[in-house]
Protein backbone atom coordinates (compact mmCIF):
# COMPACT_ATOMS: atom_id res chain seq x y z
CA UNK A 1 0.00 0.00 0.00
CA UNK A 2 1.09 3.68 -0.57
CA UNK A 3 0.77 6.35 2.36
CA UNK A 4 -2.36 7.64 0.54
CA UNK A 5 -4.05 3.91 0.90
CA UNK A 6 -2.44 4.00 4.46
CA UNK A 7 -4.15 7.15 5.45
CA UNK A 8 -7.43 5.94 4.18
CA UNK A 9 -7.33 3.05 5.86
CA UNK A 10 -6.71 4.86 9.32
CA UNK A 11 -8.71 8.14 8.68
CA UNK A 12 -11.85 5.39 8.12
CA UNK A 13 -11.09 4.00 11.58
CA UNK A 14 -10.73 7.50 13.37
CA UNK A 15 -7.08 7.13 13.56
CA UNK A 16 -5.24 10.56 13.29
CA UNK A 17 -2.02 11.41 11.94
CA UNK A 18 -0.90 12.13 15.43
CA UNK A 19 -1.60 8.13 16.36
CA UNK A 20 0.33 7.36 13.52
CA UNK A 21 3.21 9.26 14.18
CA UNK A 22 3.22 7.88 17.85
CA UNK A 23 3.17 4.46 16.80
CA UNK A 24 7.10 2.64 17.70
CA UNK A 25 5.85 -0.39 15.77
CA UNK A 26 7.46 -1.32 12.80
CA UNK A 27 5.49 -0.95 9.42
CA UNK A 28 4.95 -4.93 8.62
CA UNK A 29 4.78 -6.10 5.34
CA UNK A 30 1.91 -8.65 4.69
CA UNK A 31 2.97 -12.17 4.22
CA UNK A 32 1.99 -13.64 0.51
CA UNK A 33 2.71 -16.98 1.21
CA UNK A 34 1.01 -18.49 4.15
CA UNK A 35 0.61 -21.73 4.93
CA UNK A 36 -2.07 -23.58 7.01
CA UNK A 37 -1.03 -24.04 10.91
CA UNK A 38 -4.25 -26.24 11.46
CA UNK A 39 -7.12 -25.33 13.62
CA UNK A 40 -6.82 -22.76 16.78
CA UNK A 41 -8.22 -23.21 19.73
CA UNK A 42 -11.64 -22.38 18.50
CA UNK A 43 -11.52 -24.26 15.26
CA UNK A 44 -10.90 -21.48 13.06
CA UNK A 45 -7.95 -22.47 10.23
CA UNK A 46 -4.86 -20.19 10.94
CA UNK A 47 -2.04 -19.33 8.57
CA UNK A 48 1.81 -18.80 8.94
CA UNK A 49 4.65 -18.26 7.22
CA UNK A 50 6.35 -22.08 6.02
CA UNK A 51 9.18 -21.10 8.44
CA UNK A 52 6.71 -20.12 11.19
CA UNK A 53 5.45 -23.59 10.79
CA UNK A 54 8.42 -25.37 11.06
CA UNK A 55 9.16 -23.52 14.27
CA UNK A 56 5.37 -23.94 15.57
CA UNK A 57 5.58 -27.66 14.75
CA UNK A 58 9.16 -28.74 16.42
CA UNK A 59 8.70 -26.21 19.52
CA UNK A 60 4.78 -27.72 20.12
CA UNK A 61 6.42 -31.30 19.52
CA UNK A 62 9.00 -30.27 22.19
CA UNK A 63 6.30 -28.70 24.77
CA UNK A 64 4.47 -31.74 23.96
CA UNK A 65 6.85 -34.20 24.96
CA UNK A 66 7.35 -32.23 27.87
CA UNK A 67 3.73 -32.27 28.93
CA UNK A 68 3.24 -29.03 28.22
CA UNK A 69 0.33 -28.36 25.48
CA UNK A 70 0.18 -24.97 23.52
CA UNK A 71 -2.79 -23.94 21.38
CA UNK A 72 -2.94 -21.30 18.80
CA UNK A 73 -5.46 -18.77 19.10
CA UNK A 74 -4.29 -16.28 16.49
CA UNK A 75 -1.83 -16.04 13.75
CA UNK A 76 -1.89 -14.48 10.55
CA UNK A 77 -3.94 -11.18 10.07
CA UNK A 78 -4.79 -9.53 6.78
CA UNK A 79 -5.25 -5.80 7.27
CA UNK A 80 -8.97 -6.21 6.57
CA UNK A 81 -9.35 -8.82 9.90
CA UNK A 82 -6.62 -6.01 11.83
CA UNK A 83 -9.59 -3.18 10.67
CA UNK A 84 -12.46 -5.41 11.44
CA UNK A 85 -11.20 -6.02 14.91
CA UNK A 86 -10.94 -2.20 16.15
CA UNK A 87 -14.54 -1.04 13.85
CA UNK A 88 -15.80 -4.06 16.34
CA UNK A 89 -13.83 -2.53 19.38
CA UNK A 90 -15.30 1.45 18.35
CA UNK A 91 -18.71 -0.19 17.62
CA UNK A 92 -19.34 -1.03 21.30
CA UNK A 93 -18.15 2.38 22.45
CA UNK A 94 -14.27 2.00 23.02
CA UNK A 95 -11.95 5.13 22.26
CA UNK A 96 -9.31 4.76 19.59
CA UNK A 97 -6.26 5.88 21.91
CA UNK A 98 -7.16 3.29 24.12
CA UNK A 99 -7.60 0.01 21.37
CA UNK A 100 -4.44 1.17 19.65
CA UNK A 101 -2.73 0.40 23.11
CA UNK A 102 -4.33 -3.29 22.63
CA UNK A 103 -4.79 -3.93 19.05
CA UNK A 104 -1.55 -2.48 17.06
CA UNK A 105 -2.51 -0.13 14.19
CA UNK A 106 -3.56 -1.70 10.77
CA UNK A 107 -0.35 -2.02 9.18
CA UNK A 108 1.85 -2.17 12.16
CA UNK A 109 0.81 -5.46 13.40
CA UNK A 110 3.12 -8.43 13.56
CA UNK A 111 0.50 -10.72 12.65
CA UNK A 112 0.46 -9.01 9.09
CA UNK A 113 4.08 -10.96 8.49
CA UNK A 114 2.51 -14.39 9.33
CA UNK A 115 5.11 -14.81 11.94
CA UNK A 116 3.33 -13.96 15.21
CA UNK A 117 0.81 -16.49 16.77
CA UNK A 118 -1.04 -15.96 20.26
CA UNK A 119 -0.83 -18.73 21.99
CA UNK A 120 -2.69 -20.59 25.17
CA UNK A 121 -3.01 -23.44 26.55
CA UNK A 122 -5.29 -25.87 28.56
CA UNK A 123 -7.65 -23.87 31.17
CA UNK A 124 -6.22 -21.25 30.57
CA UNK A 125 -8.55 -17.96 29.15
CA UNK A 126 -6.85 -16.98 26.05
CA UNK A 127 -5.32 -13.89 25.57
CA UNK A 128 -4.94 -12.85 28.78
CA UNK A 129 -2.06 -12.36 31.46
CA UNK A 130 -3.45 -15.17 33.79
CA UNK A 131 -1.56 -16.71 31.12
CA UNK A 132 1.92 -15.92 32.49
CA UNK A 133 0.75 -18.10 35.37
CA UNK A 134 0.40 -21.49 33.83
CA UNK A 135 3.62 -24.10 32.82
CA UNK A 136 2.92 -23.17 29.00
CA UNK A 137 4.29 -19.59 29.63
CA UNK A 138 7.04 -21.12 31.70
CA UNK A 139 8.11 -23.33 29.63
CA UNK A 140 8.23 -21.35 26.53
CA UNK A 141 10.35 -18.51 28.59
CA UNK A 142 12.51 -21.46 29.22
CA UNK A 143 12.60 -23.25 25.53
CA UNK A 144 10.90 -21.03 22.89
CA UNK A 145 14.33 -19.33 21.77
CA UNK A 146 15.46 -22.06 20.95
CA UNK A 147 13.07 -22.81 18.36
CA UNK A 148 13.00 -18.96 17.46
CA UNK A 149 10.53 -17.79 18.88
CA UNK A 150 10.41 -14.46 21.64
CA UNK A 151 7.32 -12.82 23.42
CA UNK A 152 7.71 -9.48 21.66
CA UNK A 153 5.23 -7.56 24.20
CA UNK A 154 7.39 -7.51 27.48
CA UNK A 155 6.16 -5.42 30.36
CA UNK A 156 6.86 -2.23 29.65
CA UNK A 157 7.97 -2.75 25.98
CA UNK A 158 9.53 0.27 24.37
CA UNK A 159 5.87 -0.15 21.62
CA UNK A 160 3.38 0.81 24.20
CA UNK A 161 1.69 -1.65 23.55
CA UNK A 162 0.04 -3.67 26.87
CA UNK A 163 2.00 -6.63 28.10
CA UNK A 164 0.74 -9.80 26.11
CA UNK A 165 2.60 -12.74 27.44
CA UNK A 166 0.62 -15.24 25.03
CA UNK A 167 2.27 -13.45 21.80
CA UNK A 168 5.29 -14.92 20.46
CA UNK A 169 7.07 -14.22 16.64
CA UNK A 170 9.07 -16.50 15.40
CA UNK A 171 12.64 -14.15 14.53
CA UNK A 172 12.84 -15.62 10.56
CA UNK A 173 16.12 -13.79 9.84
Amino acid sequence: MNSNDWDKVWSELGIGRGLVEACTLPLQESAVDLVSAGADASGREQLVTPMTLQCWQEMETAARSDGIGLLIVSAYRSVEYQCQLIQNKLDKGQRIDDIVKVNAIPGFSEHHSGCAIDITTDKCEPLTEAFDQTPAFIWLEQNAARFRFAMTYPRNNSYNIIYEPWHWACLED
